[in-house]
């Protein structure tokens, strides 16, 4: 009886470690970063971040930079000098913005 236990419980952590891997490798994917909008450029779909270690786009120290963004819309959410939360993706073109929020 003990046997079927340790075999159901090591089943069960498989298949529970099995199903969140997915959910992880996205989430360390979209990780966000902390930063301060310091611009907002709508006509051209621009902000300017200044933000701290950006590890999930290799940048290891802070720094100010222009983003784009993937929807204009996204620049309605802020206004200068907010704290925010973002994800931001490389591309061809750059970097761009991919989701913000203001910072709680």
């Amino acid at each position: 009886m003990n046997r079927i236990i340790r075999i159901a419980r090591a089943a069960s952590l498989a298949l529970a470690l099995a199903l969140s891997a997915p959910w992880g490798a996205a989430f360390a994917q979209g990780a966000d970063i902390d930063g301060e909008v310091k611009k907002i450029d709508e006509g051209a779909g621009k902000i300017t971040l200044k933000h701290g270690p950006a590890r999930s786009l290799g940048m290891d120290e802070p720094m100010t930079m222009v983003y784009r963004v993937k929807d204009p819309a996204l620049l309605k959410q802020v206004r200068v000098g907010d704290k925010v939360r973002f994800e931001a993706k490389e591309g061809d073109g750059g970097y761009t913005v991919t989701a913000i929020q203001k910072a709680k």
